[in-house]
């Protein structure tokens, strides 16, 4: 088991983002998290990267409690994430932003780092942007940087927060063959998505979160028929439908 929440519980004032929620990740499995607004779909990324601690449970990696370990550490430990809104250093080029998140996410030497930056710019379609200045991007080239950059930590699970969004459906293709071979490579994959038709194309395994807690927890196409999941997120009373 490569992640393990285990009771997870996290609150802001009157807001309960995270509601003892238990969630097991097996090494090389591809999940998706889906939920409506607001549902604590990117606070439970924030809880496994460090971000944010929670009020109660814990939170392992590889059988190592990491609840309290910083985030840097856990993303040396293997954790990379992409942001639904891309965060790239703009004043960077592209390649320098790979190659701070290289050299600072994953400890190895400078010759290193150039090799595996030089590769992922080539994996991920930015080889001819390599020299641009990332904050002269365009939103599919941000997005493709925002995959790159958790790459160059690599790291043994990555955890894509709504990458497909804004997309083209041609963008949207090519993106989730990328993600679809980075999975049968080995990484495991946790995806936050609202375009549902790429993440079925890709994940085994779908959960779904309402207001912090886990509603549902299964094979994609029997959650996604689910009548709490249909009532939640579809908005589709199966009852009043009838």
């Amino acid at each position: 088991m490569i992640l393990r929440l285990a009771g997870v519980s996290k609150r802001f004032g009157a807001v309960v983002v995270a509601d003892k929620i238990d969630l097991d990740v097996a090494r090389g499995e591809a999940l998706g998290i889906i939920g409506a607004n607001g549902a604590g779909k990117s606070s439970l990324f924030n809880l496994i990267t460090g971000v944010v601690t929670p009020d109660a449970g814990t939170v392992s990696l590889g059988g190592r409690d990491v609840t309290k370990v910083s985030l840097r550490n856990r993303c040396v430990a293997g954790i990379g994430r992409s942001f639904q809104i891309p965060r790239p250093f703009e004043s960077l080029t592209v390649f320098e932003n790979l190659l701070v998140a290289s050299e600072y996410g994953r400890e190895h030497g400078h010759r290193g780092a150039n090799e595996l930056c030089g590769s992922i710019l080539e994996r991920t379609g930015l080889a001819a942007q390599a020299n641009t200045l990332a904050g002269k991007l365009t939103l599919l080239n941000r997005k493709r940087l925002e995959m790159a950059r958790a790459l160059a930590t690599q790291p043994d699970i990555v955890l894509l927060d709504e990458i497909a969004g804004g997309l083209t459906e041609a963008e949207c293709h090519e993106l989730v063959a990328f993600i679809r071979q980075l999975n049968q490579e080995g990484v495991t994959i946790v995806w936050i998505e609202h375009v549902v038709h790429a993440l079925l194309s890709v994940v085994s395994r779908l959960v779904v979160l309402e207001f912090g807690r886990k509603i549902a927890d299964g094979e994609p196409h029997a959650v996604m028929n689910d009548p709490e999941v249909r009532r939640s997120y579809l908005g589709i009373d199966d009852e009043v439908a009838a």
